[in-house]
């Protein structure tokens, strides 16, 4: 018999059982900690820090709040103007519940810079190959106008955490260098108490191509 035969597999007790009471997150309180907790800069695993592609945290425990995405959301854009980036931006998130929270600060950020912003309709989830299938589509051919995208999504972390992540004009998640690049603005700007940032409304289309609905639809028929 081989090894991958001998392999016992575990099953967690609580497979196909609701979750104990004592696991379940309150997503009041989630919310609430992410717009009013501010991050304790002289603790460093507060400050932004990109692992994946992208920055992980949970507002709980002051590594994922509304600073950290008005930081990393500005210095995103400070990125695509240093490297003449000047094309729609496709941004999704999943169903973490910081994810939605985190997706107004960033449009907030995105529309202040006059970033073109692609989302999902009716405020709507989005797979992260989509985000990278729609700049691919986008981009082919062009050399100029290039779209990159904003993923927003801890992946498989637990509930009460956010992710943040960011796609450039390639498609895929960003390398080593770009991360480092916004990880480094971004915790510039966090110390600087996010003063450049300039919050304004996200302004709506007729045709849902600006920073609302429907985005995603003329994308992905090309």
């Amino acid at each position: 018999m081989s090894n991958e035969q001998n392999k016992v597999i575990t099953v967690s007790p609580l497979a196909g059982k609701p979750a104990p009471r004592e696991m379940l997150v309150d997503l009041t309180r989630l919310e609430r900690e992410y717009y009013e907790r501010r991050p304790e800069l002289t603790v460093i695993n507060q400050w932004v820090s990109f692992g994946t592609s992208g920055h992980r945290g949970s507002s709980l425990y002051g590594t994922f709040n509304e600073a950290h995405i008005l930081a990393i959301a500005q210095a995103i854009c400070d990125y695509r103007r240093s490297q003449k980036i000047n094309g729609p931006l496709y941004m999704g998130k999943d169903t973490h519940a910081l994810s939605a929270p985190a997706q107004r600060t960033a449009l907030e950020v995105l529309a202040a810079n006059s970033v073109e912003t692609f989302i999902q309709p009716d405020d709507g989830v989005t797979p992260t190959p989509v985000i990278s299938r729609a700049i691919i589509v986008h981009n082919r051919g062009l050399k100029t106008g290039l779209a990159d995208g904003i993923v927003i999504t801890p992946s498989h972390n637990p509930p009460e955490d956010g992710g943040f992540k960011y796609n450039p004009t390639n498609g895929g998640p960003a390398d080593t260098d770009v991360t480092r690049w916004v990880q480094d603005r971004a915790n510039e700007l966090l110390r600087a108490n996010n003063k450049r940032r300039e919050a304004c409304a996200v302004r709506y289309s007729s045709q849902g191509g600006d920073h609302a609905s429907g985005g995603f639809h003329s994308a992905l028929r090309q």
